[in-house]
């Protein structure tokens, strides 16, 4: 690794050394930066070509330089001849202008070490292109190294050299002297130019219609750089010493064979004795072999040998050579229109500008890219002109690189992007643009969609021309996938829904809506929920087409996966609107039978979930109540075991029931008159419970239900208001009072007995409550009537009569708590003092045990 770094450093060193010691000092470097060596030309390719950019304008260049060290083998006398040359040469191309010759940029200039001049942009000299690599930078360029003619790039090359040689033989009535691949230079764009003037010979008489040419006579002593190629010379310039504008066809004709023979001319002089190899090849050419020029093309190839005939006079003319069939080739006719269009008015351009589309495939790309596409974007000054040429640059985009569109179309792209006048052209521009976006949108970077492609496309919205807009909105669903979320939300998605409410076009509208479903999915829930669905109301048509698009906006809301519709807004806000929609006359039954398929999809829906939601709602307070039981302390005995004294007191609490229930029975019989103590009936009786007053009295969930009054049977009967004078109604609300207000009169505390025990006799997720754990237990010392009621029957009377009750011998506790599904410690009531008992009053049946063990466990 750290000897390839070595090696990239000498090799950079060499060349900034190279390039300094070449050009430092020259007064070329003073307007222009020289860069790295590319190419070599001219005379024996004795230029070195560095590309370069003026420093005021940073145009880009091409800088010849000639170091003069290469002619150090030299004397003087040589040394200053060849400077001479090559100095005419240069001077003599600086003169003459036209687009077949190199143009150059900067005289030449010379200093003590080089002789320097610029021009236009330059690819490489033809001869580098067929393979003579001679003063090129080594490594050689790869661009060069792999570079391979097109066949339309071969003949239009030859045409551009026909027509500059026709230019130097007519116009200018000069003979160019030494044409030979080194002085042909292939710029940037790849059009063939003309250079090395250094042995052109001008007209004796400019103005007569024959013009003369003298001709140097051949001086084999001189050093090669001050005689032209002699493989590239007519046989006449040689042996008779004469030469005119044939001389120069016959040179064309060596290079068409260069050309297709990978740059070998037709015949190998031998530079020691000139004369003797041009004697041998004259007879060669006056009978040629068909193998000499067998890689020729057919349709060329008797001119070629017209070209290298030894009678010039038989030789063909440049301007007939620019008239043969073999440049009828389209690419070629092409590529020449492109050059001569400054010749060109506007309705000419416009018509070759529409047939361009289907050239343009036909052509290489390189050709296409570096030759045609700069003359596209030239026309971009002229607005008339740019709705013709915009489509054929976008044709070019879309074969290029991203990178080659970067670089060399999008730059000239940006200011069309903007251009908004004149407003015809305006509209045709946007719609260009407009069917090219998916192109402009992948291949252009995105700052430049951000400030130039966007802003566009938003003009476009607010058109006043409904194609336009149509347009618009049928494409923004193709690229919405690369359009930043910000944006979108920001500056798209208002100027939609402006344009669907401003428009009087019904396309617009519907348009409008449909493209605003086809991008829901790009946007997020609650942007569609809060900015496009409250939008669709204001919507103020109802023509089909319209209210279809609203619909499927809900429907795809409703359904999409990502978006979707909470119930409450459902319920509140689209359904209504829906259904309101639904029953539009202008609806057909098909139409209508779309909108209630989704109104019952949506119904349907929200009744799903809603359900859901109360069901896990219930689940979760019946979970809350159940923890809440179980978090309430258990009374004492369900911990701690019994005494002797309450487990002798204890008994069966099923017997004891029945036989409070059967002394109560007696009295059906034998009724005392009432007493205090007194009590009630603590089965519920068959009627309505009655109050103190004789009123019904609910229990608040089953009406028509209660127990019957104290010192009354099972059975039914009335109770007369004379008997419980003077008392309070009894209502449905529980007196809770009456308890803690007569537990005084039997010794006990005031604070009422814990009935924990027994509410858990109905939680399902508990254990049942043994019998033993029924009642509380009360403090030492203390009678409880729970308590009294386990003791021993035999003397029930005695422990009953010191049971307090309530008033109007109703027991404490009685109302909502009578209800034995309610609270079932009702049931251990103590019973009040009765003479006797009926043993018959209650059934001591199998069913009445079942009823008690279904009741109690």
């Amino acid at each position: 690794m750290e000897s390839m770094l070595n090696k990239l450093k000498s090799t950079v060193t060499k060349v900034t050394a190279d390039v300094t010691s070449a050009v430092m000092g020259n007064p070329v470097t003073r307007e222009f930066e020289v860069g790295r060596h590319i190419a070599s030309g001219g005379p024996g390719l004795s230029w070195r070509i560095y590309n370069g950019t003026k420093k005021s304008t940073k145009q880009e260049v091409a800088v010849f330089v000639f170091d003069k060290k290469m002619i150090d083998k030299y004397q003087k006398f040589e040394k200053d001849q060849i400077i001479d040359s090559l100095k005419r040469g240069v001077q003599q191309l600086t003169r003459l202008r036209h687009p077949r010759l190199l143009t150059v940029q900067h005289p030449l200039e010379e200093s003590r070490d080089c002789l320097a001049f610029c021009t236009e942009p330059v690819f490489a000299s033809l001869s580098n292109v067929l393979g003579q690599w001679d003063n090129l930078p080594s490594p050689v360029p790869s661009d060069i190294k792999e570079y391979k003619l097109y066949d339309v790039e071969t003949k239009y090359g030859l045409l551009q050299i026909s027509e500059g040689l026709s230019f130097l033989h007519s116009g200018v009535k000069m003979v160019h002297g030494n044409l030979c691949p080194e002085n042909i230079i292939l710029n940037k764009s790849g059009a063939w130019k003309i250079m090395g003037f250094d042995f052109s010979i001008s007209s004796n008489n400019p103005s007569d219609a024959e013009p003369k040419y003298t001709c140097k006579e051949w001086q084999p002593n001189l050093p090669p750089l001050c005689l032209p190629n002699p493989e590239y010379l007519a046989p006449e310039y040689i042996l008779s010493v004469s030469c005119d504008a044939a001389s120069d066809m016959y040179s064309l004709g060596v290079v068409m064979h260069a050309v297709f023979n990978e740059g070998k001319p037709v015949f190998q002089v031998n530079k020691h004795d000139i004369f003797k190899s041009f004697s041998r090849q004259l007879d060669q050419l006056s009978s040629m072999s068909p193998a000499v020029l067998s890689k020729i093309p057919e349709e060329v190839r008797e001119h070629v040998k017209m070209l290298l005939s030894v009678t010039p006079n038989v030789r063909p003319d440049a301007d007939q050579m620019t008239k043969i069939p073999f440049f009828d080739d389209v690419g070629a006719v092409t590529l020449q229109y492109f050059d001569s269009l400054f010749q060109r008015d506007n309705l000419q351009k416009s018509q070759f500008y529409k047939g361009l589309p289907k050239v343009l495939p036909k052509l290489p790309k390189r050709v296409v890219v570096y030759r045609i596409l700069p003359a596209l974007t030239s026309e971009f000054v002229n607005p008339d002109m740019v709705p013709f040429v915009l489509p054929n640059v976008l044709l070019i985009a879309e074969e290029c690189t991203k990178e080659e569109y970067v670089r060399l179309i999008l730059p000239d792209l940006t200011p069309v992007f903007k251009q908004q006048e004149p407003i015809q052209v305006y509209r045709n521009i946007l719609l260009i643009f407009l069917q090219k976006m998916d192109l402009l949108l992948t291949k252009t970077p995105p700052d430049d969609i951000k400030n130039s492609v966007l802003p566009m496309v938003y003009r476009a919205l607010e058109a006043p021309s409904v194609q336009i807009q149509e347009l618009c909105l049928n494409i923004i669903p193709t690229f919405a996938n690369l359009i930043d979320y910000p944006s979108m939300k920001n500056s798209l998605i208002p100027r939609i829904k402006s344009a669907c409410l401003q428009t009087s076009s019904l396309a617009v509208r519907v348009n409008s809506l449909v493209c605003l479903g086809k991008i829901l999915e790009y946007l997020d829930k609650w942007y569609v929920i809060d900015e496009i669905l409250p939008f669709l109301q204001q919507i103020p048509s109802r023509e089909p087409a319209v209210l279809m698009g609203i619909l499927g906006i809900y429907k795809c809301t409703f359904s999409h996966k990502k978006l979707g519709i909470p119930k409450e807004h459902l319920a509140t806000k689209s359904l209504p609107h829906l259904v309101s929609l639904s029953i539009d006359n202008n609806l057909n039954l098909n139409q209508f039978n779309s909108f209630m398929m989704v109104i019952r999809d949506m119904l349907s829906r929200m009744e799903t979930e809603h359900k859901t939601k109360l069901e896990q709602l219930h689940i979760m307070q019946e979970q809350q109540r159940s923890k809440l039981r179980n978090q309430q302390p258990l009374a004492p005995q369900t911990i701690k075991p019994a005494t002797a004294a309450s487990n002798s007191q204890t008994k069966d609490l099923t017997s004891s029931l029945l036989s409070n229930m059967t002394s109560l029975s007696m009295a059906n019989t034998a009724r005392p008159a009432p007493v205090q103590g007194s009590t009630m009936s603590a089965f519920p009786s068959s009627g309505p419970m009655v109050g103190s007053m004789g009123t019904s009295v609910s229990n608040g969930f089953n009406p028509a239900m209660g127990f019957q009054t104290g010192g009354m049977g099972m059975g039914m009967r009335p109770a007369g208001p004379s008997l419980y004078g003077g008392m309070a109604t009894t209502t449905s609300t529980p007196n809770f009072g009456s308890l803690t207000q007569n537990q005084g009169t039997t010794g006990q505390t005031n604070k009422p007995p814990d009935m924990s025990a027994l509410d858990s006799l109905f939680t399902s997720n508990k254990s049942k409550v043994t019998l033993n754990q029924i009642g509380p237990k009360a403090p030492p010392g203390t009678s409880s009537p729970w308590l009294g009621q386990f003791n021993s029957p035999q003397n029930p009377q005695t422990q009953m009569q010191g049971v307090s009750v309530g008033m109007g011998g109703v027991p404490g506790g009685f109302g909502m708590q009578a209800n034995p599904f309610f609270s079932p410690q009702n049931f251990a009531q103590p019973a009040a003092a009765a003479p006797s008992m009926n043993p018959s009053g209650i059934k001591h049946s199998a069913s009445v045990n079942n009823d008690l063990k279904d009741l109690f466990g």
